[in-house]
């Protein structure tokens, strides 16, 4: 769990510090930064950022590379300006499968909100699968579709236990007027009173997970996680 801690702890310190709110990074027009652990195993291929303007936001992408001639190859779905708060490399993570075709990136989308994307490498190509969710899974509800869900941080964490085999944390806080969610949650959740009224809610489980020949994944049943101290 030392990888979810100190992702969580950097969230508190953003939250904290409007100085360090985010990391940004001014691209020079042909600098495609590689971002942290974004070399493959393998080391044909890479993950590199790039952006333009002052802040480095203006079109930003971050990009599959061929190594080691640093050869732009594709951009990769699902990030880009419209769904990112850092433009920094260092603020973006990779993590590869030991044989270089499997890959999962993670990066804040909003300040205490993390994204994960997992994708299937193909010698030049990158193909973003239908990520695990394991809040979905346990509750069948979708923090993306129900605007009745008030969620406030999501700190998902990703370990390749084996090239096609992982393991995944999912941690999430919500407030909500009442203790419903907590119930339903069961053992993977814990409600706490908040000053003024209502819950924080914390949601916390994980479970091992495999990637299948035809690019779906599935997932054992979650297991408790670890809860926070939010008091």
């Amino acid at each position: 769990m030392p990888h979810r801690r100190a992702i969580l702890a950097l969230l508190l310190a953003f939250a904290a510090s409007p100085a360090l709110a985010t990391a940004e990074h001014q691209y020079g027009k042909n600098e495609y930064a590689i971002i942290l652990g974004g070399k493959a195993p393998n080391g044909k291929l890479s993950v590199a950022a790039h952006g333009g303007g002052e802040s480095g936001s203006d079109g930003f992408r971050i990009y599959l590379m061929a190594e080691p001639g640093h050869r732009k190859l594709m951009t990769l779905d699902d990030v880009n300006d419209d769904n990112i708060l850092d433009t920094g490399p260092d603020a973006f993570h990779a993590a590869w499968a030991a044989d270089s075709r499997n890959l999962a990136v993670s990066f804040r989308s909003e300040r205490h909100i993390v994204t994960l994307n997992i994708y299937a490498v193909d010698g030049a190509r990158a193909k973003l699968l239908d990520g695990p969710d394991l809040f979905r899974d346990v509750t069948g509800l979708s923090v993306s579709s129900n605007n009745d869900l008030d969620m406030r941080t999501s700190v998902p964490a990703f370990t390749w236990t084996a090239p096609r085999r992982f393991h995944l944390t999912d941690y999430r806080v919500f407030v909500a007027d009442d203790a419903k969610l907590a119930d339903k949650l069961g053992v993977l959740g814990k409600a706490s009173p908040r000053d003024g009224g209502g819950n924080t809610i914390q949601f916390s489980a994980e479970a091992d997970g495999e990637l299948l020949p035809d690019g779906k994944i599935r997932m054992a049943k979650p297991q408790p996680g670890k809860f926070e101290d939010l008091q």
